[in-house]
């Protein structure tokens, strides 16, 4: 087995995700130590691996702790009202009485209870408005809170998929590598050694305009050859295309629907195999 074929083989990649038997690390670090070329794939995909577990890691909200202690918080000032709403209204008939004048006592006696009545009422009124608006509140909470959680899962699931590639020793990894206009683009192409299929990671490249896609070539015999159109939905995990050869993989900007011939001014990327 020469070189490239050692590093095609899969097993730097195993070797840095853990899977690689004692035998099978002890081998790969005798190699490193004498092959800088092998040397070098190491440390790219070691970069690689590192770069995607930064790009999908996901963290919890820190704010939901607050929202939750705010929630109760904001609750406090209805029972506050209502503790000072029983204290103005008196509570015995006779200390009504000795705050009304005696000679108005039979005129508003009627009124007083109408009144108190009224604002009970309006108490009970305004406490149920609270309370639903507050329902209402929680609900669009725990809405937001399961929308965060599914995203999370769907991330960590897309991860899974991804570090299973890498895992694969059938897989084959190309680098595509920004030209020289889009120096900052990147991209990788999975290709299945034995099934011959063409997966596309394409995170790193900037989002296509509108009436745009982004269409993935194999360079076979010196001619492009299309290998699909990329969308975000088939990222790492859906196939583009059945590719027998290929010294090289590219990507260009085309029109939705894609191109029969690349648009070279459009390249963003390019890797050899």
């Amino acid at each position: 087995m020469d070189t490239k074929e050692y590093i095609s083989s899969g097993i730097i990649e195993s070797y840095i995700l853990g899977h690689a038997s004692p035998e099978e690390a002890g081998i790969l670090e005798c190699v490193m130590k004498n092959n800088a070329e092998v040397k070098a794939a190491f440390e790219e995909a070691q970069k690689t691996l590192e770069n995607l577990a930064t790009a999908q890691a996901v963290t919890p909200p820190n704010d939901l702790k607050s929202k939750i202690w705010n929630k109760i918080q904001q609750e406090q000032p209805v029972e506050q009202i209502s503790s000072a709403v029983s204290t103005a209204i008196p509570e015995s008939k006779e200390d009504r009485e000795n705050l009304i004048p005696e000679n108005v006592q039979r005129n508003t006696g009627w009124k007083t209870y109408a009144i108190a009545a009224s604002v009970l009422f309006l108490i009970s009124v305004a406490g149920n408005l609270f309370w639903m608006n507050t329902q209402t509140s929680h609900q669009k909470e725990m809405a937001k809170l399961v929308a965060e959680k599914q995203s999370q899962d769907e991330a960590m699931q897309k991860m899974n998929q991804k570090l299973d590639m890498f895992s694969n020793p059938d897989m084959q990894m190309v680098m595509l590598k920004g030209v020289e206009k889009h120096q900052d683009a990147k991209a990788m192409v999975f290709w299945d050694k034995k099934t011959k299929e063409v997966y596309l990671n394409a995170e790193k490249l900037p989002k296509a305009p509108t009436g745009m896609q982004y269409q993935l070539w194999a360079i076979e015999d010196g001619k492009p050859v299309s290998a699909g159109m990329y969308t975000e939905d088939k990222d790492s995990r859906i196939v583009l295309a059945n590719i027998l050869k290929a010294q090289a993989f590219a990507i260009t900007l085309e029109k939705e629907g894609g191109s029969k011939v690349p648009t070279m001014e459009n390249m963003y990327v390019m890797g050899e195999v």
